[in-house]
Order: structure tokens, then sequence, then C-alpha cells
């Protein structure tokens, strides 16, 4: 199980765990000669290069792409502070329309008074709301949390699930958050489709889908299946830090020369 800090070690930030080796690596990317070709590309030949690519070359490209950000972000992994699996799922709940930075202020106190499913499933609504109040949209995840708590008591004796169907069947859980509970909990594989990811594959030109669980397939079909949990987090981390949905910074982007989107 992958856990991120504690109130004794709280584990370096992500930028500083990005830190000189991120810089390193991406300089190193781009200095290379494929680089140097593809920003030497009219716009014409670019489109060409892309519109008259296989699937098996869509397949090589996705692989090299997902080999850069490995290299790029080789300490990628989920921003959420969590120890057991169950405080992952609850804070992945509450990151719905939240930070992680912001969710990791408030889950300390939370952990430290809710300690297992059943203390969720009997929590009074009124002090789990004030608890989680700054995280946004506050009643809405009290309640699906201890619905949580209580399905979980019911259906799984308390444990959380290894199980996709049987997480994405529980109160508040879908398969983003299923995922991130199976490949950070569980170790199990799982391809995080949040806004991030969903925005970077499309315009990688990996898919054109929208509805994220045909993005999830599109996507796996692409990449080994051990990858996905990494990819996720890699990918997630690009979209914060390089490819931003307002403006990407494709002038320091160690995958412009396999990028359709690019504008150089």
């Amino acid at each position: 199980m992958t856990a991120r800090g504690s109130a004794a070690d709280p584990g370096p930030s992500p930028a500083a765990a990005a830190g000189a080796r991120s810089v390193a690596a991406t300089a190193q990317v781009l200095e290379s000669a494929s680089i140097r070709r593809a920003a030497a590309e009219t716009p014409r030949a670019r489109a060409r290069r892309f519109a008259a690519e296989t699937p098996l070359g869509r397949t090589r490209r996705a692989r090299r792409i997902n080999r850069v950000l490995a290299d790029t972000y080789p300490d990628a992994r989920t921003d959420l502070d969590f120890t057991t699996p169950l405080e992952l799922l609850v804070a992945t709940v509450l990151s719905a329309q939240c930070t992680d930075a912001r969710v990791n202020l408030v889950t300390p106190a939370l952990f430290a008074r809710y300690r297992d499913a059943a203390d969720y499933a009997r929590a009074d609504r009124g002090e789990l709301e004030a608890l989680i109040v700054s995280t946004g949209f506050f009643r809405a995840k009290a309640a699906a949390l201890t619905g949580l708590g209580a399905a979980l008591v019911d259906r799984h004796g308390g444990a959380v699930p290894a199980d996709l169907d049987a997480l994405v069947a529980l109160p508040g859980v879908g398969r983003k958050t299923a995922n991130v509970v199976l490949g950070d909990a569980f170790s199990i594989p799982g391809l995080t489709i949040d806004t991030h990811v969903g925005r970077l594959v499309r315009r990688w030109g990996w898919t054109t889908a929208e509805d994220p669980v045909r993005v999830e397939t599109e996507v796996a079909a692409l990449l080994p299946r051990a990858e996905w949990t990494l990819f996720s987090h890699r990918a997630i981390w690009h979209g914060r830090r390089c490819c931003t949905a307002r403006k990407p910074a494709c002038e320091r982007c160690p995958l412009v020369g396999d990028c359709p989107s690019a504008v150089l």
C-alpha cells in the first residue's frame, strides 16, 4: 500500500518531490534531436504526420509518452495523505470539487475522530459536517460518508473491498474514486480518468471520447496494465504543472514531438 506522510513524517510536497530531478529530466528530453525536429516542423507537416498514424503507431506513441512522463515525474503519486484503504477512500470522496491540498488539511482531525467504518456509520451529522465544511458541498459529502460507513459495515464487515464492482456500488463512489483506491491502497492497476487525464489524452490524440468510461477503455488498450496507476499519477502531475487547461506550456513540454495539439 502506498501511504502519504503523517504528523511526524509528512513527506515531501508535490513540488519538492518533483524537484531538481524532474527539471533535469525535462531539460534532457527537450535537448533531444527528435524534439528539435518537431519544433522545426510546419503545422501542415505535423498535421499530415498525425493524420497518417496507424493504430500500431498510436500505441507506440502512447507508450513513448508514458516513458517520457516516467522520466519527467519519477516521484509521481497521489497527493492525498492516507495510511489505510478507508482513509484513502474517504479522502478521495472529499476531493470532489476540492483541491487535494485542502483535503489534506482536513483529514488529520477527521481520521483521528473516525477510525473505522462503524465510526462513520454512527457519526453525528453536524459534527461530521463541521469537520469537512471547508472541502465544499459538505452536507452531501457528510451524507456520503455516513452512508459509505454503513454500507461497508453491512456488506463488507467494515473493510474496504479490493474489487471495482463492489467499490462502485458504495454510496458516493464512482469509477474514478474506485480506481484511485484500487491502485494506491491495494496495488491493483487502475486508470483514474479525472479532468486532467481526460484533457491530456484528448490533446494527445489517444481518444476523442468525452465519456470517462469510454476514455478509460480506450486508454487502457494503449498502455500495459501494470502501468495504469502510475500513468494516471504522471498525467495528473503533467496536467497540473505543464499542460494546463487554459494555457499549456508547449514551449517547455517534453512531449511536444509526440503531441498533435502542440503549438510551437
